[in-house]
């Protein structure tokens, strides 16, 4: 097998990983509240479920650091994620407190894994691709996401329990992952192309790292913002129906697939930096609008304009790391992998606490300065080169690959 075919379908089974994992979240995220009526979990008691998810997928984030010193990237995404599909299904089976407490738990810990796996291996691949391939696989998660609330909305409409509702799709996917896993590349050694070893980062590494990981929990604080408070801001503050207010979180995710479907485009012809600034402004641009909206549907255009501009800026995060520390991408990506979930964890309980004491349409604002941090660190994402365009591909020479010809790719 030439190097160019084993490649071609590595990315495509990691996109379809990718794609797994936006469909499993999805199914999860979208039936908390049959979750919460099945187990008998109270209003007050549902926060800590929540939040011990993300805190676990930190916890084993930085357990992945240290284990893919040991074993591939590879073999840790190859097992968390058929433990993540059965965990979903775990979720849906049991009858009792402790059963979804354990089925959560085993959730966030193999999540974490994933996550970050995932990542090491799309920032390997693009590496030796020589050109900017990060936002296709997270257009895979983002139609996984689609895919996903889409059934959990038949699974609730139908009226089915979470087992029958969980139980396809666990059945689909898990065999097609187990499958695809075979064909995961990774870095055939564990060096980098300037020949330094993988190694961890020091404090003056982490520092450079640093700017990164800010990005990183700001984007996703305005990803949560949105996932968590777009229904209740459109119904409660902007007077639409309860069916309407359903809307723009899936115009969000839509706008999301569809910026990061064409993202790549944009990075190798504009470069990293510059994709990242104009969709840090239109970001921004959406939460003011949002802010401001008289009415619904110019409300719609601010998520709208949202899901554009955030949607680039996590998967070239990710990407940036692997250029700053060629020599430690996996320990670089890791590390940055928990930001995500310090995001997650901030901004729900952040937004709410300032529309509470103050206002929504103030509270607004808050993602969007934080978004806006961005600006400030965009020279963190690489120099010119970092566009992997067509001067980049012509030094990397043979080893660039043409994903033009068809092939696996997402």
């Amino acid at each position: 097998m030439t190097d160019d075919v084993r490649l071609r379908r590595g990315r495509g089974a990691l996109g379809f990983s990718f794609f797994v994992q936006g469909v499993t979240f999805a199914l999860l995220v979208t039936r908390i509240p049959a979750i919460q009526d099945r187990y008998g979990i109270s209003d007050g008691l549902l926060p800590v479920f929540l939040a011990a998810v993300p805190v676990l997928a930190g916890v084993a984030s930085v357990a992945t650091e240290h284990l893919v010193k040991r074993v591939a990237p590879s073999v840790v995404l190859r097992w968390s994620q058929p433990l993540v599909l059965l965990s979903l299904l775990g979720v849906g089976a049991g009858e009792r407190l402790w059963h979804v407490a354990v089925a959560l738990g085993a959730f966030g810990l193999s999540v974490g894994a994933l996550d970050a796996s995932m990542n090491m291996l799309g920032v390997s691949l693009q590496r030796a691709y020589g050109r900017s391939i990060m936002l296709g696989f997270h257009a895979a998660y983002s139609l996984g996401g689609i895919l996903g609330a889409s059934a959990a909305w038949y699974g609730a409409h139908a009226h089915l329990g979470l087992f029958t509702g969980y139980l396809p799709a666990v059945a689909v996917l898990l065999p097609l992952v187990l499958l695809g896993s075979r064909t995961y590349v990774d870095r055939a050694d564990r060096t980098a192309p300037d020949g330094l070893p993988e190694k961890g980062l020091g404090a003056g590494g982490f520092a450079l790292l640093l700017p990164l990981c800010l990005v990183m929990a700001c984007a996703y604080i305005g990803d949560s913002t949105v996932a968590n408070w777009s229904a209740k801001y459109l119904q409660d503050v902007l007077g639409s129906s309860e069916q309407t207010a359903t809307v723009p979180y899936n115009v969000y995710m839509v706008t999301t697939l569809v910026g990061r479907a064409v993202g790549d485009l944009g990075v190798r012809r504009f470069g990293a930096v510059a994709v990242v600034r104009g969709g840090t402004l239109l970001a921004a641009s959406g939460f003011a609008v949002v802010a401001a909206a008289p009415g619904v549907w110019t409300g719609m255009l601010g998520f709208t304009l949202l899901g554009i501009g955030l949607c680039v800026i996590v998967p070239q995060t990710f990407a940036a790391a692997g250029r700053l520390f060629p020599g430690a991408s996996d320990t670089a990506v890791a590390r940055l992998n928990i930001f995500n979930y310090v995001g997650f964890l901030i901004g729900s309980p952040l937004v709410g606490a300032i529309g509470d004491a103050w206002s929504y349409r103030g509270a607004m604002l808050v993602p969007m300065v934080l978004v806006l941090i961005t600006l400030f660190h965009a020279r963190s994402f690489g120099p010119r080169e970092a566009r992997y365009g067509v001067d980049h591909e012509r030094r990397a020479g043979d080893r660039a690959v043409d994903v033009g010809r068809g092939g696996n790719g997402v």
